[in-house]
C-alpha cells in the first residue's frame, strides 16, 4: 500500500480535532492489538440475515471508498478515512476466545459469519492467519460459518473449507460489484480486479464448495450498468447464488466516498450523487431498518427489478444464510483422564 497524505473526516466522538498547519504527514500501516475478552459480536438487526460473527480485524487495507464499517474507527478515536485503511486493529487471541465461546453450555451451534464488518481475508491475514485459526476451530467444532469476502486468499484454506462443506454448514459469498475493471479500481484501489475475484469463485466451485456472489454494494448510476455482466460471469465460474444491496453511506462515509468519487471519476460524480439520492428520498444515506439496504423510491425498483431478472435468466436462487436449519455443532469428546494405577 503507498502512503498517501493522512485524510480523515471530522471524528464526533473525539475530544479533539488534529488540524495540519504545514505538510500533511503520510498515511503508513500500523497495526494494533485488540485484547478484548469477548470475539463474538451479536447482531439484532432485522436487515441481517445472521445473529453472531467474528470480526479478526478491524479496519480493513482493501480501501474501498463505500465501506459501511468505516465509522467503526472512530469509536476507538480514529478517523473514518486514511486510519480505517492504515491502521488495523487486530485480535491476536481470536481463535482462543472462539473455543471459549463454543465451550460455555449456553452455545448452540448458531451460524457464525466471517467479515460482517471488515474483511477477514484482507492482506494482513496471509501473515497471521487468524481467520484460518478461527476456521479451524469452527471444524473441530462442526460449527456453521458463512464468510464473504473479497479476497483470493481464501483459496488458501480450501482444505478447511470443504471440511465445513462436509462435516457442518458452509455459506461463501464473493463480493464482486464491478465487472468494469477501471471503475473498480477507483472505488475499491486494494482490492483483486473483478477478473480475478471470478477466477476465485472458479477454483472455490472447483473444489466443491457452494458459491454465491455479493453484487454490493450497487451503486446508483455508477455499477447498475454491470449488474447482469457480473451475474452471468459469476455463473459461469460457478456460482449458484446471489444477493445484493444497496450503496449505504453512514455518518462519515459520506464524506470519504464523495471525496474519492469527485477524485477518481469526476465527470461522473454529480450524475451519480443525485442517482443515490432518488434512491434516499433526497438524501445519501437512509439509516431506516428495511430501507438501508435496499433504498426506495422508482430507480431504486427498477435496481431491483433488473437484478432479479438477471438472476432468473442465468439461473440463479436468491441466497441467504438459513438459521433455521438444523445446526451440525458437536463439541468434540474430551479425553479421559487416565486412571490410577496404584
Amino acid at each position: 500500500m503507498k502512503p498517501r497524505p493522512v485524510s480523515n473526516p471530522p471524528n464526533p466522538w473525539a475530544s479533539t480535532e488534529v488540524e495540519y498547519l504545514e505538510e500533511i504527514p503520510p498515511s503508513r500501516l500500523e497495526v494494533l492489538e485488540d485484547h478484548s475478552r469477548e470475539v463474538m459480536a451479536h447482531n439484532n438487526s432485522p436487515d441481517v440475515c445472521f445473529t453472531w460473527s467474528v470480526n479478526p480485524y478491524r479496519g480493513c487495507m482493501h480501501a474501498c471508498a463505500y465501506c459501511y464499517a468505516r465509522p467503526t474507527h472512530e469509536y476507538l478515536s480514529l478517523g473514518a478515512g486514511t486510519d480505517f485503511e492504515t491502521r488495523i486493529v487486530v485480535k491476536p487471541h481470536a481463535a482462543e476466545l472462539l473455543r471459549e465461546a463454543f465451550e460455555r453450555p449456553r452455545w448452540q451451534g448458531e451460524t457464525v459469519a466471517f467479515s460482517g464488518v471488515t474483511d477477514c481475508y484482507q492482506p494482513l491475514e496471509s501473515s497471521l492467519r487468524l481467520t484460518r485459526a478461527c476456521l479451524e476451530v469452527c471444524a473441530e467444532y462442526r460449527n456453521p460459518v458463512a464468510i464473504i469476502t473479497k479476497a483470493p486468499l481464501i483459496e488458501r484454506d480450501l482444505d478447511v473449507l470443504q471440511t465445513l462443506a462436509r462435516e457442518a454448514q458452509l455459506w461463501v459469498s464473493i463480493s464482486l460489484p464491478f465487472h468494469n475493471p477501471e471503475l473498480a479500481r477507483a472505488m475499491e484501489p486494494y482490492v483483486a480486479t473483478p477478473k480475478r475475484r471470478l477466477l476465485t469463485i472458479e477454483r472455490l466451485a472447483a473444489a466443491g464448495i457452494s458459491v454465491a456472489v455479493s453484487v454490493a454494494p450497487i451503486i446508483p448510476g455508477l455499477n447498475d450498468e454491470d449488474i447482469a455482466k457480473v451475474l452471468a460471469s459469476a455463473r459461469e465460474a460457478g456460482a449458484t447464488r446471489a444477493h445484493y444491496t444497496l450503496l449505504r453511506l453512514p455518518g462519515p462515509v459520506k464524506d470519504v466516498f464523495e471525496e474519492r468519487l469527485r477524485a477518481k471519476l469526476p465527470l461522473r460524480a454529480e450524475r451519480v450523487l443525485h442517482r443515490i439520492r432518488e434512491t434516499r428520498g433526497g438524501e445519501l444515506s437512509d439509516a431506516r431498518f428495511q430501507h438501508r439496504m435496499r433504498g426506495e423510491g422508482l430507480y431504486a425498483e427498477t435496481i431491483s427489478q433488473l437484478f432479479h431478472t438477471a438472476a432468473r435468466k442465468v439461473g440463479m436462487r436468491m441466497s441467504s444464510v438459513t438459521e433455521d436449519a438444523p445446526t451440525s455443532f458437536r463439541r468434540p469428546p474430551r479425553p479421559k483422564a487416565q486412571l490410577s494405577l496404584f
